[in-house]
């Protein structure tokens, strides 16, 4: 156990931004906790002294506790989190099913809330403060009728909604809360879609790498006096119609 190494708790870290943000904290000395649902198998990171990993459904508060169980047990802290799960489709309102709802609910915000709690209530004993950062979506702020997804938008639009309510909540007890709002990024998710396509979604043309989300989520993270921000991470796709 390093106690001068500070310890994040990273969700959805198997690949794409989760394994990026990951990599990321290592870089800068971090201890990490990657979760992921089939985490152990994760092509982009392998265990190590400095980073656990952990499957589990984040939806399940089962999955909550043993991630937290392990960054006290191996590590003595939790000093951030950062509350990446999360799943997305695109279709219109009408054809989304209660199943879909569900889905979307447990993972994009029962799995935000859940670790959040416990990592809070482990803030609180250690007094020192703490970050919480969320990924949430920039269609959140600026819908596009040519990618119809009002169903996803209610838990991510929930998630900007309930970080500044907590940053208010616990600024006393210097325990920050923020999101970044990714629009198009360079991912798996959008393996088979055309770039020339995805680069119209935002009015400067580009699609953001990996980088660009985990480097917001990093200075968000060690931003001290930063709380209830939501950092657009977009091309500007959230200014409006270009």
């Amino acid at each position: 156990m390093e106690s001068n190494r500070k310890t994040v708790i990273v969700t959805g870290a198997s690949q794409g931004i989760g394994a990026g943000v990951t990599r990321a904290f290592l870089a800068r000395g971090y201890n990490v906790v990657a979760n992921a649902r089939t985490a152990t198998k994760s092509k982009e990171l392998s265990a190590s002294p400095q980073l656990a990993l952990v499957d589990g459904d984040i939806g399940e508060l089962e999955t909550a506790h043993h991630l937290t169980d392990v960054a006290l047990k191996n590590f003595g802290s939790i000093d951030a989190v950062v509350a990446n799960a999360g799943i997305f489709s695109a279709k219109p309102f009408t054809a989304y099913t209660p199943d879909d709802l569900r889905s979307l609910v447990a993972t994009n915000v029962a799995g935000f809330i859940y670790v959040a709690q416990l990592a809070v209530k482990q803030m609180h004993r250690q007094k020192s403060g703490g970050s919480v950062v969320g990924i949430t979506a920039a269609l959140a702020d600026n819908p596009i009728a040519g990618l119809p997804a009002s169903i996803p938008m209610i838990t991510k639009g929930g998630l900007n909604a309930l970080l500044r309510s907590l940053a208010s909540e616990y600024a006393k007890d210097h325990i920050r809360f923020n999101a970044v709002a990714p629009g198009v990024v360079d991912t798996p998710l959008h393996a088979k879609n055309p770039k020339d396509f995805l680069a119209t979604l935002s009015p400067m043309g580009t699609i953001s790498t990996v980088e660009d989300i985990a480097s917001a989520v990093v200075y968000l993270t060690e931003a001290n006096q930063v709380t209830g921000e939501v950092l657009h991470v977009d091309g500007g796709a959230h200014n409006g119609k270009w």
